[in-house]
Order: structure tokens, then C-alpha cells, then sequence
């Protein structure tokens, strides 16, 4: 029954957290807009029957967040091809500067540029080292993924090279530690940075470059 049920953990559990983060990042893009469409749906009498398990309001929501989502993904492809556009790119940029001289909004809105830079359009390595750190005290390691050179700020506070690594947290990776470490307490790992999320998601029991676990037979 033990290995049935640690079998079983294995499978459902990275599929579970998969799933969980979906519906969030669902719910958190198509939340404004939910209403407002729902009510044009209802308006229109599209999707006003149940279909199998589902009700009509529970129909009309999940619609609305397709269509959101559509709509979205659209507008992002749109608002790409724009801006490649000359006069149009000259007036984002005009805008860029008013963004970043607004109090509060600068602050917003120069962090998000920045980290949206850094992770999708930037060439730096960034997220792409896998290191072991001494975490949360020495003699206990923890895996972690290389995110850049601390601030200089920093190192000049301590006056040691220091480097940002980013710590995974078990089973949900999507939250963790931004820790800065001397750069000769990091003990780098052949490893790729997807087999180190496997390792941490599964809690230890996905082990990378190694044999798939067989639960120890008990007498």
C-alpha cells in the first residue's frame, strides 16, 4: 500500500501544483473583465444551457475567461506589431519617459520593465546556473539558480563579491528566497535548471540523472 500511495504522490502531485498556478494565473488575467463579459454572454443568450456537469452560469464564467484570454493574447500580438511601428515606437518611448518620471508609478512600472527584461529579452544567463548554497545554516545545502551579481551597493556594504541566487521553495516553486552568497560558498552543480524544478517540486523524490525511485519493499 506504501508504494502504491508514494507512486501515486509522484504522478499527481507535480500535476496538482501545475494545475493550481494555471487557475491562479487564469483568474488573476481574466478577474477585471469576467463580469462584463459574462453579462454581454447572458445579454446575447449564448451559452445559456448547461453543458454535462456544468450549469449555465458556471458555462457563461469559463466562456468568459476563454474568450478573455483570447482577447488578451490578440491584443499582446497586436500591441507587438505596433509598437515595431516607427512613429509608433517613437511615441512609446515618449511615453517611457513620463512613466518614469511619475512618483510611485516610476517605481512600479521601471521594476517590471526591468525584471520582463532581464528574464525574456535579455542575453545574460540569468536563472541558467543550478549551485548548491548553504541554506539555512551551514552544513545543510539547498539547490538554488544563479540570478545575477548583487547589487554594488551591497558589495560595497560588505565589501566581498557577492551573487544573487534565487531559492526555490518545496513543492511550489513559484515562491522562494532571493539570497545574496559569497561567490566561494557556491558549489556549482552539473545540472539543468528544469531537472533542479523536478527535484524540488517532487520534494527530493525525482532524483535528476539518476534511475527512477523504487519504493523499498517492507516485509
Amino acid at each position: 500500500m506504501k508504494k502504491h500511495f508514494i507512486t501515486g504522490l509522484v504522478i499527481l502531485l507535480p500535476l496538482v501544483v501545475t494545475i493550481m498556478v494555471l487557475v491562479f494565473l487564469i483568474n488573476f488575467l481574466t478577474q477585471p473583465f469576467v463580469g462584463m463579459v459574462s453579462s454581454a454572454l447572458k445579454e446575447l443568450g449564448i451559452l445559456n444551457k448547461g453543458f454535462l456537469f456544468l450549469s449555465p452560469d458556471q458555462l457563461i464564467r469559463h466562456g468568459s475567461q476563454l474568450i478573455i484570454l483570447i482577447l488578451l493574447f490578440l491584443l499582446t500580438v497586436v500591441l507587438g506589431m505596433v509598437a515595431r511601428w516607427f512613429l509608433i515606437h517613437s511615441l512609446f518611448k515618449i511615453g517611457d519617459k513620463i512613466l518614469h518620471k511619475v512618483p510611485i508609478v516610476n517605481t512600479v512600472y521601471k521594476t517590471t520593465q526591468d525584471i520582463i527584461k532581464t528574464l525574456f529579452v535579455s542575453d545574460k544567463n540569468s536563472f541558467k546556473q543550478v549551485v548548491m548554497v548553504p541554506f539555512p545554516r551551514p552544513g545543510v545545502y539547498v539547490l538554488g539558480l544563479i540570478a545575477r551579481e548583487s547589487p554594488p551597493s551591497c558589495c560595497r556594504a560588505t565589501d566581498q563579491d557577492l551573487i544573487s541566487v534565487l531559492i526555490p521553495t518545496t513543492p511550489n516553486p513559484t515562491t522562494g528566497f532571493l539570497l545574496m552568497f559569497k561567490k566561494d560558498e557556491l558549489i556549482h552543480v552539473d545540472m539543468k535548471p528544469e531537472d533542479a524544478i523536478k527535484y524540488i517540486v517532487s520534494c527530493g523524490v525525482i532524483i535528476p540523472d539518476g534511475p527512477a525511485p523504487v519504493p523499498a519493499e517492507h516485509s
